[in-house]
């Protein structure tokens, strides 16, 4: 009676240890993934996109500068490669905006989010993570 209550407390006892082990690696993995990058990783990250000057719907003239986070090496290159069909995607969403509909931080945040999707629709490498607007000027 004795040994079998001996085993199962070792029993317990080893399965408490194996949950504990089990908890920590899925807690430790955790903080790797939730980890901000350095400045440094997101500028090499980073793809600029040359300024851009063109009409919008409403015939106003906006000129833009864009930079492009990716979330790896891969993706920029596949990116760079890229630079005709973003600068066409760039010009295809200005063209169906309004100056009123750009203007202010929901426009822009709209444009970003739209240019961000059309982006990562056809990129095989990775995706963009972020875009940043890096001159806008409205003419």
């Amino acid at each position: 009676m004795k040994k079998k209550l001996v085993i199962i407390m070792l029993i317990i006892l080893v399965v408490i240890a194996g949950l504990g082990a089990a908890a920590y690696f899925v807690v430790s993995g955790n903080s790797e993934k939730d980890k901000k990058p350095t400045i440094d990783e997101v500028v090499a990250a980073t793809v600029s996109v040359d300024d851009i000057t063109t009409n919008l719907k409403s015939n106003t003239i906006i000129r833009i500068g864009i930079k492009l986070e990716t979330d790896s090496s891969k993706a920029k290159e596949e990116l760079e490669k890229r630079d005709f069909q973003v600068k066409d995607n760039i010009i295809s969403i200005l063209a169906d905006t309004s100056a009123d509909e750009i203007e202010g931080d929901k426009g822009r945040e709209a444009f970003k989010n739209t240019l961000k999707e059309k982006i990562n629709s056809y990129l095989q490498a990775g995706k963009v993570q972020k875009v940043y607007i890096t001159s806008f000027n409205l003419q």
